[in-house]
């Protein structure tokens, strides 16, 4: 579908996404609704989840959660299958993008979608799910926030991106990174890259991550960027792209609802202390957090191995139990 959301300047533009619904008709009181919030694809068009053959097998348990009876909204974030900037990592953009995606549900005809909804994300969409429930009072009062789940979210960027910059993987995203933030902004590269690596850093930005293999060979394989150095400087640490970080980090506001973290020990894009450490900064906050800890699970499994329990733990919010919390 197409749905409609609103731009970083309070414009309206069009976004993609695919939606689920369960079969036979909806219950009374309507079905609630997960916002499944996806990992990094890519930051151009082609790069949409919608695009695949089979946009349901990159969202995991989608099966368990249609026979829960719940119904599916997935985004793929402005500027992914419809025109314009993705603006990658920009919690705004992204947040707006999950909270009209359970609008544009309820919109469906015979989706029965209620009002009720959680969101439920993976790394990418980690960050996007803490944006959405940052913003979901304000933005979309008429909706009912009943719980965060992440996977191995993106929090810290300036910490993550600095850490990860000497990995193929780390490369690759921070390619990504860089060139959406310079035609979102309109920042000139120059400064930023280096001459002879602007047509590899201009091939990797276009890449897309289109399967679960294909991330995970990116720290293997030999990319154009990996025995170069590409960058001039550390963006993490200089200019507007500090600044850019340090305004898209979560957790500055409250965070809207419990929230449940699920991270893996063997992760190296999101290390297993950074995300434990966000979580007690939550709890400080005030947030009710439940921690999940996947020993020996990668980046790439977190969300595949987690979700069983993502899925009891958000189908407890909707009952109305009180969310479990590991803060001290």
């Amino acid at each position: 579908m197409i749905y409609r959301s609103t731009g970083l300047n309070g414009e309206p533009i069009a976004v993609s996404g695919v939606f689920f619904i369960p079969a036979g008709a909806a219950p009374a009181e309507g079905r609630n609704v997960i916002a499944w919030a996806h990992p990094t694809t890519g930051v151009v068009r082609a790069c949409a989840p919608s695009l695949r053959p089979d946009p349901a097998k990159t969202i995991w348990g989608l099966i368990n959660i249609l026979a829960a009876g719940f119904v599916v909204a997935a985004t793929d974030y402005p500027g992914l299958g419809t025109p314009g900037v993705h603006p990658y990592l920009i919690g705004k953009s992204e947040g707006r993008a999950v909270l009209d995606s359970v609008r544009a549900a309820r919109n469906l005809p015979e989706s029965g979608a209620s009002a009720r909804f959680a969101v439920w994300g993976h790394s990418q969409g980690g960050h996007a799910v803490f944006y959405a429930g940052e913003l979901a009072a304000r933005y979309a009062p008429e909706l009912k926030l009943v719980g965060i789940a992440a996977a191995a979210p993106a929090t810290y960027l300036g910490e993550l991106f600095d850490d990860d910059m000497s990995t193929p993987r780390g490369k690759e995203l921070t390619a990504m990174a860089l060139w959406s933030r310079s035609n979102l902004y309109h920042h000139p590269l120059a400064p930023v890259v280096e001459p002879d690596a602007t047509t590899a850093f201009e091939r990797m930005a276009h890449d897309c991550i289109e399967s679960l293999p294909e991330l995970m060979v990116l720290d293997l394989a030999e990319h154009p960027l990996q025995r170069e150095r590409f960058l001039k400087l550390n963006p993490t640490k200089a200019g507007p792209w500090k600044s850019i970080m340090i305004h898209n980090t979560p957790g500055q506001a409250p965070a809207g609802a419990p929230v449940l973290l699920m991270q893996g020990t063997a992760d190296t894009t999101v290390p297993f202390d950074v995300t434990k450490r966000f979580g007690e900064a939550l709890c400080q906050r005030g947030t009710r957090v439940s921690f999940i800890k996947l020993p020996g699970v990668s980046h790439s499994f977190v969300a595949r191995d987690s979700a069983p329990a993502a899925l009891a733990w958000m189908t407890g919010r909707f009952h109305g139990a009180t969310a479990p919390s590991d803060c001290e």
